[in-house]
């Protein structure tokens, strides 16, 4: 099992900078993918993007190609989500999620951090 804990949200401006974090416990030795979501009020949650942990290769969604930034620190076992150029669109809860290989399941979920831009 692992145990995901984000944070770092919060509020900011158009045009600003959040970083929120994923800190990952117990089986993280054999997780392959951590991947980042979000779900606003109404909406369906959607692929923010991921990380392959063991090749440090980096995926995301072309709503955020280009203003997001996701990366690892092994030793911590954490991720970030580096997120700049914020729109208000933006505004939702990010959780991050593990999987153990390219065909399963995400099947370990934080609880979530929300982020507001305004």
């Amino acid at each position: 099992h692992v145990q995901l804990v984000e944070s770092g949200g919060g509020s900011a401006q158009a045009g600003g900078s959040l970083k929120p974090s994923c800190a990952a416990s117990g089986d993280t030795v054999n997780i392959h993918c951590v991947g980042w979501f979000r779900q606003a009020p109404g909406k369906e949650r959607e692929v923010v993007g991921n990380i392959k942990t063991e090749y440090d290769t980096t995926f995301y969604a072309d709503s955020v190609k280009g203003r997001f930034t996701i990366s690892q620190d092994k030793n911590k076992h954490m991720v970030y989500l580096q997120m700049n150029s914020l729109k208000p669109e933006d505004t939702a809860v990010y959780y991050c999620a593990t999987r153990y290989s390219d065909w399963a399941t995400f099947d370990y979920w934080g609880q979530g951090t929300q982020v507001t831009v305004s």
